[in-house]
């Protein structure tokens, strides 16, 4: 595994509607894999391989992640804030954050009180944030109203081939479809295929409706992440027995065209992969919802990577399911010809 290329990608900030630097990382490193890398107004990130050929398929995995934004600067120079995305607010007091400044990083900390930890609505709105600054004035010349804000957490590898981050939801994603582009170009792939870095999908999903919409591909494979069931506080009864180190998910539901899926188990069975299966009832709240329903409809399916403590400060996977996703994405690129 590329622990380098995914570092690189995991130490960026991209709060959504913030994915310029996160996406500028890809292209430099895709830049001697790709044909061609096209992006657009919102700055999604779209890599090409053979783009004259025949079967156009896209891969997508967004590039943001969620975060705050800030909204206000008090009189004593405290941040106030919005979410961007579906933040765990319990999570956030006491701990220290990352404000894209000006000039560069501003370190910060969420303020905490005793009464803070008892509120059972608690929301971002109840957040002030230190950065160390005595008033308005001394704030503002370090850091503008919308700034994004991220926890400041650390990529740590854990025991038996699993290690933790901040948002590897779905940043680990775009690292699986880019590695996967290369290793499919590298067996003489000849299926025109665009992977996508899509923005927005913690909020609004517009990067994945663009993408989908202008690229028309004649199938698309969303790759995001997928809760767990063999931690403390889950159950296998949710959406199916999915374990860590489990390999790949494939999701039954009403998005995900059945046709693909029985490729992908082909694929997974060719390549001696092995995977699990996830059930939903109606969307699969992923960029798969918004991008089946592109132009006159595009064919979907869903790839999952399994995720513990999802977004939380430290999310958990395993290097086995990474690999397993990227030797499964790799496999379809090829097989589709046939």
């Amino acid at each position: 595994m590329n622990k380098e290329f995914l570092n690189q990608i995991l130490s960026q900030i991209s709060v959504s509607g913030y994915e310029e630097k996160i996406q500028r990382v890809i292209m430099e490193h895709m830049d001697d894999y790709a044909d061609r890398i096209d992006t657009d107004e919102i700055c999604d990130t779209i890599c090409v391989m053979n783009p004259d050929e025949k079967n156009k398929i896209l891969f997508t995995a967004h590039a943001d992640e969620i975060g705050l934004m800030v909204t206000n600067i008090t009189e004593s120079g405290a941040l106030q804030v919005t979410k961007r995305g579906g933040i765990i607010p319990h999570t956030y007091p006491g701990q220290q954050v990352q404000v894209v400044g000006k000039h560069g990083i501003i370190y910060g900390v969420v303020e905490e009180t005793r009464d803070l930890y008892k509120k059972d609505n608690l929301n971002e709105t109840d957040f002030f944030i230190d950065i160390g600054t005595d008033c308005e004035e001394e704030s503002k010349k370090l850091l503008e109203l919308g700034a994004p804000i991220v926890l400041d957490t650390h990529i740590r590898e854990m025991q038996n081939g699993r290690f933790t981050a901040r948002a590897l939801d779905d940043r680990l994603g775009v690292f699986i479809i880019m590695e996967a582009f290369k290793e499919a170009k590298r067996r003489g792939c000849k299926n025109s295929i665009y992977c996508a870095a899509t923005v927005g999908e913690e909020t609004t999903r517009n990067g994945a409706y663009w993408t989908g919409s202008r690229i028309e591909p004649d199938v698309a494979i969303v790759v995001d992440v997928t809760y767990t069931s063999d931690s403390h506080g889950t159950k296998d009864g949710d959406t199916g027995k999915v374990k860590l180190g489990g390999g790949p998910v494939l999701c039954n539901s009403p998005i995900v065209v059945k046709k693909y899926n029985e490729q992908l188990k082909k694929c997974a069975a060719k390549a001696n992969i092995p995977i699990q299966i996830e059930a939903t009832s109606n969307y699969t709240y992923t960029d798969a919802d918004k991008i089946h329903f592109a132009g006159k409809g595009i064919p979907t399916a869903l790839v999952s990577i399994p995720l513990r403590y999802m977004h939380s400060p430290a999310e958990v996977a395993d290097e086995r399911d990474v690999e397993g996703c990227i030797q499964l994405l790799a496999e379809f690129m090829l097989e589709m010809e046939k």
